[in-house]
């Protein structure tokens, strides 16, 4: 069935780009002693990739998690939508969480034949992304150019290989998926949805086209002008929330309803920004960010009579 004409991705496909656009997760597994699982939880971030829908973890050798699972292979793992930088800030004085995919199910060792297999695949997912980065154009170059403190998701991964420490390489096999919205409401992901949706191809450079937007002022003040042009509501601050192939989601400080002593209030609000075609690349994602700019830049300069 297409999809085309729809304004947002389905839950599988936003779960499905979450988890390709990360790199790191929080893996919960049960506490366990020598009689067994005690019921406590042990919580910490682990990297891992993703290989035919599934997720395979690097848990460090001197992590809990290792003994646990010889125990109890139950497990947990949630991972969020990236938000670097002023992002992450906003959300935090927000009291408010990125979406965030929660997957349960077993965690399971691989043999040894099958890690250096692993090793293999995550080499090819590195140099493929780095070749993509390192092809980039001036447009792509000029929105990233601002993001100079978050690296990229093959940077963050590059410290798997070759490194001083050394990991405990498991599979996550799925057993139940849950998409949780920013306001904490939670959807369930059928797991064969899951698996069979494909992530966008921009997903793994999301991170780094948040921070780039965000961390410019004349973007975010463009941000704000879409909110005015194309919403008809006048921001006085604006962050770019999420992307995907379709469109951004953006968060704008906006006015409120008058209070009742008749002072004016701000609020942050939402609003989804669609393209004119599906975004199948970082390039086409740029490319029609800028000429969404120079649009609404025109229509503000042409309304106010300004040449």
């Amino acid at each position: 069935m297409k999809r085309n004409k729809a304004t947002v991705l389905t839950f599988a496909e936003k779960c499905k780009n979450i988890l390709a656009s990360n790199w790191q997760g929080s893996l919960n597994t049960i506490k366990a002693d020598a009689k067994g699982s005690k019921g406590d939880i042990h919580t910490s971030k682990v990297k891992y990739i993703l290989k035919r829908g599934q997720p395979y973890l690097w848990v460090p050798e001197n992590d809990l998690h290792n003994v646990n699972t010889i125990i109890d292979e139950r497990g947990s793992f949630a991972v969020t939508s990236p938000f670097p930088g002023p992002l992450g800030v906003l959300l935090k004085s927000m009291k408010k969480l990125p979406i965030r995919v929660a997957l349960s199910g077993e965690v399971l060792p691989l043999k040894e034949d099958k890690i250096k297999s692993l090793a293999e695949k995550l080499q090819e997912v590195i140099l493929s992304e780095q070749k993509v980065i390192n092809e980039f154009s001036y447009t792509v170059s000029g929105v990233l150019s601002s993001s100079v403190s978050c690296t990229s998701r093959s940077d963050n991964l590059q410290e798997l290989l070759g490194g001083s420490e050394r990991y405990s390489v498991y599979r996550f096999r799925m057993r139940s998926c849950t998409f949780i919205d920013a306001y904490g409401g939670t959807f369930e992901v059928d797991v064969e949805d899951l698996e069979t949706s494909k992530a966008d191809v921009l997903a793994p450079f999301s991170a780094k086209l948040i921070d780039g937007i965000n961390q410019s002022e004349a973007r975010r003040r463009a941000l704000m002008l879409f909110c005015f042009v194309y919403m008809d509501a006048n921001a006085k601050d604006a962050y770019i929330a999420s992307i995907d192939r379709k469109g951004f989601d953006v968060l704008a400080k906006v006015s409120s309803p008058i209070l009742t002593d008749g002072v004016g209030h701000y609020q942050w609000k939402e609003f989804r920004f669609m393209f004119k075609e599906e975004a199948n690349n970082v390039e086409m994602f740029c490319r029609q960010l800028v000429e969404m700019e120079e649009e609404v830049i025109n229509k503000v300069s042409t309304s106010s009579g300004l040449k």
